[in-house]
């Protein structure tokens, strides 16, 4: 069975997003670029929210042609529009670039798409992460951890997230100062989820 694999770069102190939506702190050079394509190239679908998606959508069709020359973006690109994404949206309508609008976080069919054949799924959007971290539907967490303090922001795990015994299973140093973690949910608390979800953003 696939897994559902919350991926997200946060800062040293915690937040995946600074004021105004900045990542600008990100520090994603060409190791680090190749790293992610390799990894995500893995991957079945993207499962995201509206803003997300929309952030995606403004920006990767083009790239090709923004940054010509650019083998790492390009190849990221190419994978992104092939790549199928559930867009979890009460309003979200369209369906270019293999989007599937999703009404609502419902534990039975996220269960029912991890039983499909094909590689892991990821899980990205603000509101989206907590909510299925709150229905106990992340099975991994891959966190990329930027040598830079914030200091205020968005954070990846908002008060009241719900106690998760993880276990750790690889780590790796990048160059640039990047280090990733990347934890699965304990076995013991690997089982039993929410009966239902609110809609999507």
């Amino acid at each position: 069975m696939r897994k559902v694999i919350l991926w997200m770069s946060i800062s040293l102190d915690g937040y995946f997003e600074g004021p105004d939506r900045d990542i600008s702190w990100h520090k994603v050079d060409a190791e680090l670029h190749d790293h992610m394509n390799r990894e995500l190239a893995k991957m079945s679908a993207f499962l995201t929210g509206r803003k997300t998606h929309e952030l995606m959508a403004g920006f990767w069709p083009a790239a090709e042609q923004t940054h010509p020359g650019d083998r790492q973006m390009a190849e990221f690109a190419a994978l992104w529009k092939r790549m199928p994404k559930y867009v979890y949206s009460r309003t979200w309508q369209d369906t270019s670039w293999n989007s599937v609008p999703v009404r609502a976080v419902v534990p039975a069919e996220v269960r029912a798409l991890k039983a499909l054949p094909g590689g892991d799924m990821t899980v990205g959007g603000a509101e989206l992460d907590a909510e299925f971290m709150r229905l106990g539907l992340i099975d991994e967490f891959r966190i990329y951890v930027h040598p830079v303090v914030v200091g205020q922001g968005k954070p990846l795990f908002p008060e009241g997230t719900r106690m998760q015994e993880l276990r750790l299973l690889e780590t790796k140093a990048f160059g640039n100062g990047v280090v990733m973690m990347r934890y699965e949910k304990s076995a013991s608390l690997a089982q039993g989820a929410g009966q239902s979800g609110k809609a999507g953003v």
